[in-house]
């Protein structure tokens, strides 16, 4: 199994690079084959508990939502990525926010300067990103396919004009002559989770590269709808990765887990499961029964004490289903069951590192991650 590593690009109180260098510097000791940079302006965790009362990295990253532009810091990881061979991709970067010209011209250029190891991770994006900016939000699915066949037209253009009717973007003798490196461009890896989106990744992506909130035998099912839209467009199905992106908690023993699954951010973070999830486990979503997760979830309006009620309900058990939690070998037990399902190729996230309420501790689980993605090799 291939691996990649998604680091959290935010500013740092001392140096302002420290989570870039940490982040490449992990992937070199595990052998990832990847690095990846989330396309945010507010952070998934709501601010309102982001302080050491609850979390020990905010000693170190005191701003929760200072996220780097993720162009500007892939071309900054290109510049001192000569020797590992990382690939780069942005995972993902909204399908609305930015205009497709815009993001093909990033994908592109970023291809060219790291010699042809960029990787376009795209989706609809999420309200957060996308509303409190003066972004539409009525239509994002059509907006995503739209702008997704916006680029693929552009990236094949060869530099002619070109135009397209679109209700998002229209194109009236547009020009886009940034040249491919050798023959090839970025692979297009979506975020795709509902039948549409599905079908869309089937007919235009490289990959499928969906997150958390679901389970195995789901994720198998989807890739199944994926791999069939794609014979339905005329291409191989087979040639379409199957990835995924994860949120890992590992521990070194039980103890270590109780204390890191019971924190206030660990909680929290499962305000990002859909409704249906907390249904699985018994219990209704403090936002309500139809409440999609992620998707809709506005953090910057939630202040600590709601913050605080609605984690009190959170299941321990749909903590375990929404993350990889455990020790090395039983995370490896866990994404060997996602492994049976189809996947590919694993994007991991040390969540631990954020979240543990001791900074120490959240440090310390940098060994154990390790330990996953070598592991994840040998699957």
């Amino acid at each position: 199994m291939r691996t990649g590593i998604t680091a959290a690009a935010l500013n740092s109180r001392f140096v302002p690079d420290l989570l870039l260098r940490d982040s490449k510097l992990t992937a070199a000791l595990a052998g990832a084959d990847s690095l990846w940079l989330p396309d945010h302006l507010i952070n998934i965790l709501p601010s309102s508990i982001w302080s050491p009362k609850y979390t020990g990295a905010a000693r170190l990253l005191p701003r929760m939502d200072a996220f780097y532009e993720p162009w500007t810091a892939l071309g900054y990881l290109a510049a001192r990525n000569r020797l590992s061979r990382l690939r780069l991709g942005v995972g993902v970067t909204d399908s609305g926010r930015r205009n497709p010209a815009v993001t093909a011209q990033a994908a592109a250029t970023l291809h060219l300067l790291s010699r042809g190891r960029a990787i376009l991770g795209i989706g609809p994006g999420e309200r957060e990103g996308n509303e409190p900016y003066g972004v539409d939000w009525t239509a994002p699915v059509a907006r995503f396919e739209e702008a997704l066949a916006t680029i693929r037209l552009l990236w094949g253009s060869a530099g002619r004009p070109v135009s397209r009717e679109s209700e998002f973007f229209p194109l009236r003798d547009a020009v886009f002559d940034v040249p491919p490196h050798r023959g090839t461009r970025p692979q297009i890896w979506v975020g795709a989770h509902g039948p549409r989106m599905l079908r869309a990744t089937g007919r235009y992506a490289d990959a499928w590269f969906p997150t958390f909130s679901q389970r195995p035998k789901d994720y198998g099912a989807k890739l199944e709808r994926v791999r069939a839209a794609a014979s339905d467009a005329g291409r191989d199905p087979d040639s379409i990765t199957a990835a995924g992106m994860f949120f890992v908690f590992p521990v070194r023993c039980a103890d270590d887990e109780d204390e890191l699954l019971g924190s206030v951010g660990a909680r929290a973070l499962t305000l990002c499961a859909p409704a249906e999830a907390w249904a699985r486990h018994g219990v209704e979503h403090p936002m309500g029964a139809d409440f999609s997760g992620l998707q809709d979830l506005l953090p910057q309006s939630l202040d600590e004490g709601t913050v605080l009620a609605h984690v009190k309900t959170v299941p321990r058990s749909l903590q375990r289903e929404a993350n990889m939690v455990g020790t090395p070998s039983e995370i490896l037990d866990q994404m060997a069951e996602w492994r049976d399902h189809g996947l590919e190729y694993a994007v991991l996230l040390n969540a631990a590192g954020f979240v543990h309420p001791s900074l120490v501790k959240g440090l310390r689980s940098t060994a154990p991650f390790v330990r996953v993605l070598r592991g994840l090799k040998r699957l």
